[in-house]
């Protein structure tokens, strides 16, 4: 992988550690800020699912992390970043979806542009 694909990688992990926060941690409290469009009273009927997801989310920042340390061989590298890469693009989609169209951008987009980037080893 190239250190454009490495850059975009850590820069998507960090997002995706900065959800799982914002979920487990700050859903009474930043959250609230994030997530606008969710009526008030729903945060705290919705703080254990929302810690659910913040985990799900921390899972995706570690296999990221984990394609970057990958050391021994470029291609196993490689189809580990793909594979998150590809996850994290399924899961903006879906979020923008279901949740809040601006997901995608938040999600979505920095995975595609991880995916391209290895592809093309940059």
């Amino acid at each position: 992988m190239g250190i454009i694909a490495k850059i975009i990688i850590g820069l998507v992990a960090l997002i995706h550690l900065y959800i799982m926060w914002l979920e487990m941690f700050g859903w009474m409290t930043r959250a609230r800020k994030v997530f606008r469009k969710l009526p008030p009273d729903m945060f705290e009927k919705t703080k254990s699912m929302a810690g659910n997801q913040g985990l799900y989310n921390g899972f995706l920042a570690a296999g990221l992390i984990w394609s970057l340390v990958i050391c021994c061989n470029a291609e196993w590298s490689a189809n580990v970043a793909m594979f998150f890469l590809g996850c994290v693009f399924v899961a903006g989609v879906y979020g923008a979806m279901t949740v809040q169209k601006t997901i995608f951008y938040v999600q979505s987009v920095p995975a595609l542009l991880g995916l391209l980037a290895v592809y093309l080893k940059i």
